[in-house]
């Protein structure tokens, strides 16, 4: 879970989080992200298992708008500060011809929503995965919990939501070739200097295992998996942290800069736009 965010994406921002930070007065402190990757990860989309046309078909694609610079295009319209029109869900109708995805819309670059609208990385290749296979677009909005577990029913194709690939999720989707590489990075308050020594994700662990820290994250997301352990991922955890899951990552700083957390690990992308929001 990313950079230079666009106009939309400010605002965008600001309804996922800042607009929360505004009944609390304007002494809400600013934030800053730790800029050392803790993790590697690769996103791909997780097709139904009982589509094995569908996913060869989406692989297709995706190595077709590679190749014609279509997918730099979308990349570059969230990464380097572009506008966009936004794209409309049509309403699901078994009935139809329709390309139905999960998502969840709350992790700005790569899907968020602006009124009625979809933004974001994910639902711009939606549209073109859509309009490419003769299909109208939905789009449904979900907990990112259920994302993957959603795929094969109630009409839903393909998750589509920043998944970073895992066995775990393995088991409810095929997973599509790689589309980007992510990390986690920790945002802290602007003021904290605990972390500005380092200079290796290491360093990092070192403070955070010499700390007693509540650190806030998105709800299943890689990072909560960062914080508390995890076998499958080769993740050992934090010493002696609390782990406090989110709905999204917006919340875990307000609360962070309410002083009800310490910290937060959120995916790279989503850290540094919310920091750009807040700050600017």
């Amino acid at each position: 879970m990313k950079k230079i965010v666009t106009t939309v994406l400010i605002a965008v921002m600001v309804v996922i989080c800042v607009a929360c930070l505004v009944a609390c007065g304007n002494n809400v402190s600013k934030v800053k992200v730790i800029n050392i990757k803790l993790t590697e990860e690769e996103y791909a989309f997780g097709v139904d298992k009982a589509q094995p046309e569908l996913l060869q078909q989406i692989n297709s694609i995706l190595a077709e708008i590679k190749a014609d610079g279509s997918f730099q295009k979308v990349m570059d319209k969230y990464f380097s500060g572009e506008e966009s029109d936004g794209i409309v869900s049509a309403n699901y109708d078994a009935s139809k011809n329709q390309f139905v995805v999960a998502t969840n819309a709350e992790f700005a670059p790569f899907e968020y929503m602006d009124g009625d609208k979809f933004y974001g990385v994910d639902m711009e290749i939606a549209k073109i995965i859509a309009d490419k296979l003769g299909q109208e677009l939905v789009i449904k909005n979900m907990d990112f919990d259920a994302v993957c577990t959603s795929v094969g029913k109630n009409g839903v194709d393909v998750a589509m939501a920043g998944l970073t690939v895992n066995e775990t999720r393995k088991q409810s989707v095929s997973f599509t070739d790689s589309y980007y590489n992510a990390s986690q990075v920790l945002v802290v308050k602007a003021d904290n200097t605990a972390f500005d020594n380092c200079k290796t994700a290491k360093d990092v662990e070192a403070v955070l295992n010499a700390g007693k820290y509540t650190i806030g994250c998105q709800s299943g997301t890689t990072g909560q998996y960062y914080i508390e352990g995890d076998e499958e991922w080769d993740f050992v955890g934090i010493t002696g942290a609390t782990c406090k899951p989110y709905s999204n990552a917006g919340l875990a700083v307000k609360d962070m800069q309410n002083g009800q957390i310490d910290l937060v690990i959120v995916d790279e992308a989503p850290a540094n736009a919310i920091a750009k929001t807040i700050n600017g």
